[in-house]
C-alpha cells in the first residue's frame, strides 16, 4: 500500500461533510489527501518516513478560505502604519501620529489607519490643522476604520496639489470649509489624490509586504484568499507581478484568487485571466463598487437617511454604465463581485445580474454581492433564484457602535441590518471573509460574532435571530468560500482527492464555550501538503 508523507489523527476531525467532528485520521501524499478513515485503517498508510501528528482532542479542519480581503492594503496597514484604533479623540490621534513619525524618520510619508470619529466625544470629522500642530513638515495620510475616507495634513494636500480650486473627482469629495479651503478630509475616490503619492513603494518593499502577509496568514490557518480590488483610492497598491515572483520561486504558502476591477477594460481583464491561471495564483473574477458606507452617507439606500433626509446615498457609477460592464463581463464568462452595503445597492446589484441573465442566458456564474449591511426582505429569496452568492463578514456588525446604522435607517429596517442566518438559510450559497484590513485577518473573530451576534461591547447581542451554528459558520469559511471560486472539488472539505490544505487548532471548538473561540489559536497549518506554520513543532510532530 502507498505510504503517506503525513498522517494527522484526532478525536475531532471536522470534514465539513457533517455538522459535528468525528474521530478520524487523514493521510496526505504529496499535495493531496489520499485517504480519510478511522485511525485503525489509516495506520496502514504509515511508513518509516511518514510524519504523524496526533492532535488528541484538538480540532482538525479544512484551511480557512477568506473570500474577501485586500492583501497589499492589509499588509500596509498591519506592518507599515500607525494604528489609531485606540485613539479617543482627534487630538490623541494626532499625537500618536507624531510619536510614530519620530520613530520612523526614514519614511517619507506617514501613513495610519483605524481612526473613527463616530466613537469620539466630538463626533465630527477632524481637520488638517490638528495634524499640522503635531507634524507639519512631513505628509500624513490617515485612513478611517472603514477605509472609505482619509484625513491628511497640509503638507499632503500640498504634495497632492489639492487647493481651493481643485474640483471633486468622480464619486469623491474634497471637504472644504466655509471659505472654500480643503479641510483635510478626502471622501472615497478623493483619497487617491494623496494615496497615489503615499503608496509609491519600491519593489523591495512590495516583496516584503507580500512576505509579511503570507507569514500572517499561515499563522492564522488561512490557506486561501480572494484578493479583491480595493477601490480607485488604492489602485497604486496593485502588485500581481510580485505575487507571480513568489509563485515562480515556490514561496506562495497561500492560494491567491485575484479580482481586478470591473471597469469596461474587458480585454485587459482577459489578459490577466490568461496570465494568472494556476492552482496557487489565478484571476478568479472582477470586482467593483456600487455604493459606499452608511457612516459616510454614501451607502445607496431605498429610502432617505433618517438623520440626513435630503439624501439616499449614491451609486459609484450610473446604472447604465454598470449594466454595460456587467453584461459584457458576464458574456465573457467572468464572475463578478459588487460591494453593496445599502439596500438600494443590494437591489441594484441583483437587478444587474438578472439583466445579464436575460441578455446572455443563464449559467453557473456565481456572481456575488459583498457586505449586504441593509437589505429589503423581499430581496432575500432573489439570491437563490438568481444563483447569486451573499459574501458576508460577520464581524462587521461589531466594528462600530450600533448607532452608526440605527440612527440612519427606519425602525422597520432594524431587523434587517447585517443579515447572516437569513441569507445563509435562504438556500443561497454563502461565503465568509474578513475584509482585512478593515478588520483583523483572524478567522476566530468572524466565527465568534457569527455564532454569538455580540456587538462591539462583547456584552450585548444585536439581532440575535441572525445567529448561526458553529458548523454553519465553519462551512461558510471553508466550503462556501471554495465554492465562491469554483473550487469545491479541490478545496473546502476534508475528502480523498482534495488538495491538502488543513489546520489543527489548539482546542475543539465544538466542546468549549463561545467565549473561548476568541482565545483559540492555530497549532499547525498545512497548505498544498506542506507544513507552513507550526506553533510548537516538537510537540506537534511525533
Amino acid at each position: 500500500m502507498m505510504k503517506a508523507d503525513l498522517i494527522i489523527k484526532s478525536n475531532a476531525v471536522f470534514t465539513g461533510l457533517k455538522d459535528e467532528p468525528e474521530s478520524l485520521a487523514v493521510a496526505v501524499k504529496d499535495n493531496k489527501i489520499v485517504a480519510v478513515d478511522t485511525k485503525e485503517k489509516i495506520a496502514a498508510y504509515e511508513g518509516e518516513q511518514t510524519k504523524v501528528i496526533d492532535a488528541g482532542d484538538k480540532l482538525v479542519m479544512p484551511g480557512f478560505h477568506d473570500a474577501h480581503l485586500h492583501i497589499m492594503l492589509g499588509s500596509l496597514f498591519s506592518h507599515y502604519c500607525v494604528s489609531l484604533t485606540e485613539a479617543k479623540s482627534a487630538e490623541e490621534a494626532a499625537v500618536k501620529v507624531r510619536e510614530y513619525a519620530d520613530g520612523k524618520p526614514e519614511n517619507q510619508w506617514v501613513i495610519g489607519t483605524g481612526w473613527d470619529h463616530t466613537t469620539w466625544v466630538k463626533k465630527e470629522f477632524p481637520d488638517r490643522y490638528m495634524l499640522d500642530q503635531e507634524l507639519a513638515d512631513r505628509p500624513v495620510l490617515l485612513l478611517h476604520a472603514e477605509g472609505h475616507y482619509g484625513w491628511v495634513n497640509s503638507k499632503a494636500l500640498e504634495i497632492a496639489g489639492i487647493t481651493s480650486e481643485t474640483s471633486n473627482p468622480e464619486y469623491g469629495v474634497i471637504y472644504k470649509d466655509e471659505k472654500g479651503e480643503p479641510t483635510g478630509i478626502l471622501i472615497e475616490t478623493a483619497i487617491a489624490l494623496a494615496a497615489d503619492f503615499a503608496y509609491d513603494f519600491p519593489k523591495e518593499q512590495q516583496r516584503d509586504m507580500v512576505s509579511q502577509f503570507l507569514e500572517h496568514a499561515a499563522r492564522l490557518g488561512v490557506t486561501s484568499v480572494n484578493d479583491l480590488y480595493a477601490s480607485r483610492a488604492h489602485e497604486k497598491l496593485e502588485a500581481y507581478s510580485v505575487y507571480k515572483e513568489f509563485e515562480d520561486k515556490g514561496e506562495l504558502s497561500c492560494r491567491f484568487h485575484l479580482y481586478p476591477p470591473l471597469n469596461g477594460q474587458i480585454e485587459e481583464a482577459k489578459k490577466l485571466r490568461e496570465r494568472y491561471a494556476s492552482d496557487k495564483l489565478r484571476t478568479a473574477g472582477l470586482k467593483q463598487f456600487i455604493d459606499g458606507v452608511v457612516t459616510g452617507y454614501t451607502a445607496y439606500m431605498l429610502d432617505p437617511y433618517l438623520d440626513k433626509p435630503e439624501t439616499r446615498g449614491e451609486t459609484a457609477y450610473t446604472k447604465e454604465q454598470l449594466e454595460r460592464w456587467v453584461v459584457e463581463a458576464d458574456k465573457e464568462g467572468f464572475q463578478i463581485r459588487f460591494h453593496t452595503i445599502g439596500d438600494g445597492a443590494v437591489r441594484l446589484g441583483l437587478d444587474l445580474y438578472e439583466k445579464a441573465q436575460e441578455v446572455n442566458g443563464q449559467r453557473d456564474a456565481r456572481h456575488a454581492l459583498e457586505h449586504i449591511e441593509v437589505i429589503a426582505p423581499e430581496d432575500v429569496p432573489r439570491f437563490k433564484a438568481l444563483g447569486v452568492m451573499p459574501s458576508i463578514q460577520p464581524y462587521h456588525m461589531a466594528l462600530m457602535p450600533r448607532e452608526s446604522h440605527t440612527t440612519r435607517v427606519g425602525e422597520e429596517k432594524q431587523a434587517y441590518i447585517y443579515p447572516n442566518a437569513t441569507l445563509l438559510r435562504s438556500g443561497a450559497e454563502v461565503s465568509y471573509s474578513s475584509d482585512y484590513p478593515i478588520v483583523p485577518l483572524e478567522p476566530m473573530i468572524e466565527i465568534y460574532h457569527a455564532v454569538t451576534r455580540k456587538d462591539f461591547t462583547l456584552n450585548d447581542t444585536w439581532n440575535e435571530q441572525e445567529r448561526v451554528t458553529l458548523a454553519e459558520a465553519l462551512k461558510a469559511y471553508t466550503a462556501g468560500s471554495a465554492y465562491s471560486v469554483f473550487r469545491e472539488n479541490e478545496l473546502g472539505t476534508i475528502e480523498e482527492g482534495k488538495l491538502a490544505d488543513l489546520v489543527v487548532l489548539d482546542r475543539n471548538l465544538f466542546d468549549v464555550p463561545a467565549d473561548e473561540i476568541l482565545k483559540t489559536e492555530v497549532e499547525v497549518t498545512l497548505m498544498d501538503g506542506e507544513i507552513v506554520w507550526e506553533k510548537t513543532p516538537a510537540v506537534a510532530l511525533k
